[in-house]
């Protein structure tokens, strides 16, 4: 949930502001060489295969210092002698070893590399341990500006949490920090003090408690997971549990929240079962049943962390007690919940490879929350709210935001991009063929990251329309087609403007009452009606303009 709630996004531009179409100039941005470190896939990337992660660390809230260690297992893809390794500073790291003799590195900014003794062979699976300590960033304005959040409660107990999506989780451990490879797997072994619970992703395995009264937390992911959902949650929890019947079986929901507030999360918990069988009815199983579902208070809003869902919205409905969609049917549920759940299909499950395109998360996930709607309240319920969103858009910069320098996009991935599946789903005009779209995203591209390239490509075959100039229009440019008519007695002239090459999407208008689907251009086209026309009207789930200039 990386830009919610900012609905004025400052964007910087040079003198030349935003060019006359409404497109946002690559040559108007300036990126630095570690933005292309961070953002793209490095030579130094590309030659290894991430496996698995083995995390250790010790969490210490007297000084907010993190020491550890991470074991990565690799495959060689292609021999080479140089690794990157990302850890943001102030972190450092302190030894890398590997078959048990130590390697030489040297920092570039919040990159290392690490030099091997000699390049290994193709196909080989190796092993390399990164140890490292420091004081991470902390989290200024968390989820958005992420980091560490070191807290304490209302008792005085240390209560602290990780969140970093767009930063990126070197900020708190070294790893192979760029989305297009994810570990297989992860085991995350967090060390406390003793009065304390530490909450991770997957299952617990153990907890050991060691001759200086702390405490060693051990999880372990058997998914592959994307490194901004690997996160830390240590606070003076108390748990309960359910199990949810679920389409794949028994789901293990767990919940952890702070002890003065049990009573209320028992109650307002109650969500996640209803979230989880609107979106398994939507979009297929939930994806990640061998590591459970658990929801975490933690001191911030809220963040997707992989089956570790983490919850700040103060036990209420709506987002933190407001409706989004100004039409009264976000107080029906708690936005967190549903939102951030909604991302286990939306961002765990399918994963953009590059951040910039982010919208394949923020949009689907937006709209999953009509869809939760719709599931309760019936199809108009979902359709007002998503339609009620459109206030929060401001098409200042594209939604896809500039490759390989980890750039996301505009804002309006959230709003605009759930107005426009809405539209998808006018266009596709079958809702049952569009529940099958949905769930077939979620099982052709199950546990992958990718690209928008694939998702559109998908949705194309899967509808039967060439959706390329529908994608340009409403991911890559920033107006809103507008419909241009003309009346003259029984006749409609009709075109669009504010359109990008080749944008030629129908659209529903109703005349006089009855509605009909017209099929404008560029050009002018005609429609001949049986009787004189009083009133044209455009189907409100288009997120279109229109515009009489008689």
């Amino acid at each position: 949930m990386k830009k919610h709630l900012k609905t004025l996004l400052i964007v910087f531009l040079i003198s030349s502001g935003i060019q006359a179409q409404g497109l946002l100039s690559k040559s108007e941005t300036h990126f630095s060489r570690q933005d292309s470190l961070r953002g793209s896939i490095t030579k130094e990337r590309s030659w290894w295969d991430l496996k698995h992660y083995d995390l250790t660390i010790k969490v210490n809230p007297a000084d907010s210092t993190i020491t550890g260690s991470n074991t990565i297992q690799y495959k060689v893809l292609q021999p080479y002698k140089t690794m990157q390794i990302d850890l943001q500073e102030p972190m450092k790291i302190t030894k890398v070893t590997q078959d048990g003799g130590a390697l030489k590195y040297k920092r570039d900014g919040n990159v290392f590399y690490i030099s091997l003794v000699s390049a290994q062979n193709k196909g080989e699976l190796k092993e390399i341990t990164i140890f490292y300590q420091g004081k991470p960033k902390i989290a200024v304005n968390p989820p958005w500006d992420g980091g560490i959040t070191w807290k304490k409660d209302k008792n005085g107990n240390n209560f602290i949490a990780s969140s970093c999506q767009g930063l990126g989780a070197s900020v708190w451990w070294p790893n192979k920090d760029h989305m297009y490879d994810e570990a297989e797997g992860i085991k995350i072994s967090v060390n406390v003090p003793g009065n304390l619970t530490d909450v991770s992703n997957g299952r617990l395995q153990n907890v050991k408690t060691l001759k200086d009264g702390t405490k060693t937390y051990t999880w372990a992911v058997k998914n592959p997971i994307n490194n901004y959902g690997v996160n830390i949650n240590i606070g003076d929890y108390v748990t309960f549990s359910e199990k949810y019947k679920g389409e794949k079986g028994d789901l293990d929901c767990t919940y952890y929240v702070l002890k003065d507030n049990l009573a209320k999360a028992k109650e307002q918990f109650k969500d996640v079962s209803r979230m989880l069988k609107a979106f398994e009815h939507w979009f297929g199983p939930y994806p990640f049943y061998e590591d459970s579902y658990k929801l975490v208070e933690t001191p911030y809003l809220g963040m997707e962390h992989q089956s570790c869902v983490t919850y700040g919205n103060g036990y209420q409905n709506g987002y933190l007690g407001r409706d989004l969609s100004g039409t009264g049917w976000g107080l029906k549920f708690d936005f967190i919940i549903v939102h951030e759940s909604g991302h286990e299909w939306f961002a765990n499950n399918i994963t953009y490879k590059d951040i910039a395109d982010m919208w394949i998360h923020e949009s689907f996930t937006n709209y999953s929350e009509s869809l939760f709607l719709e599931y309760y309240y019936g199809k108009e319920a979902g359709l007002e709210y998503v339609r009620g969103t459109r206030k929060n858009i401001q098409n200042d910069i594209p939604i896809i935001g500039h490759y390989d320098v980890n750039s996301e996009g505009s804002g309006d991935m959230y709003y605009k991009g759930g107005n426009m599946l809405n539209i998808l789903r006018q266009l596709v005009n079958d809702d049952a063929k569009w529940r099958n779209i949905l769930r077939g995203l979620n099982s052709t591209f199950y546990h992958q990251t990718v690209t928008t390239k694939q998702i559109e490509d998908y949705l194309s075959q899967q509808s039967g329309l060439d959706l390329n100039p529908f994608f340009n229009q409403y991911l890559r440019d920033v107006r809103i087609p507008t419909l241009e008519y003309t009346v003259q007695d029984n006749t409609l002239k009709y075109r669009w403007t504010n359109i990008v090459a080749g944008f030629e999407m129908p659209v529903k208008v109703s005349l006089n009452g009855k509605e009909i689907t017209l099929k404008p251009k560029a050009d002018w086209s005609e429609f001949n009606n049986d009787s004189k026309i009083e009133k044209v009207e455009v189907n409100k789930d288009f997120y279109v303009l229109s515009k009489n200039v008689n």
